[in-house]
């Protein structure tokens, strides 16, 4: 773990495993998906393309404050759309970035335009921390002489 870490040393780490939805479901089905995955939010995808993400806040502002059915309500209505996204290319620190400058919790990952990846505000924060931990082991090694070189 460099101190300067890409979107896709986090992925190596964390796994490429996303869920995703299509948007002609009920915002009931996403959020049920949601609460069995443990995730916050969900892609919502047709076919192999990236059309939107849903996520807790966009069921909030845009079923409940709205007073929508969530079993009748579609994705569709409610996803955010278009998508700020990364590649694996890109740094954590840009991650951090965007998510600070846009207010968002969730950053698609894409290589072309095939998603590879979903990163959280949590997963980047403990990327940082162990990071962070990693550097202070390091130095505290050199300090008292344990450290090669």
């Amino acid at each position: 773990m460099e101190i300067i870490s890409t979107v896709g040393e986090v992925l190596k780490h964390k796994g490429h495993q996303v869920w995703g939805i299509l948007p002609t479901a009920t915002v009931y089905d996403a959020v049920a998906l949601m609460a069995e995955k443990n995730i916050g939010a969900i892609l919502v995808m047709e076919g192999d393309k990236l059309i939107g993400i849903v996520s807790e806040r966009d069921y909030t502002r845009k079923v409940i404050l709205k007073g929508k059915a969530s079993k009748t309500a579609t994705v569709r209505e409610i996803l955010t759309s278009p998508v700020t996204t990364v590649t694996p290319q890109d740094t954590v620190e840009h991650c951090m970035q965007l998510m600070t400058e846009k207010r968002i919790r969730h950053l698609p990952v894409l290589e072309g335009d095939r998603v590879v990846g979903l990163l959280s505000i949590g997963d980047l924060v403990n990327w940082i921390i162990n990071v962070q931990r990693q550097t202070i082991q390091q130095l505290r090694g050199y300090i008292s002489g344990q450290y090669p070189g």
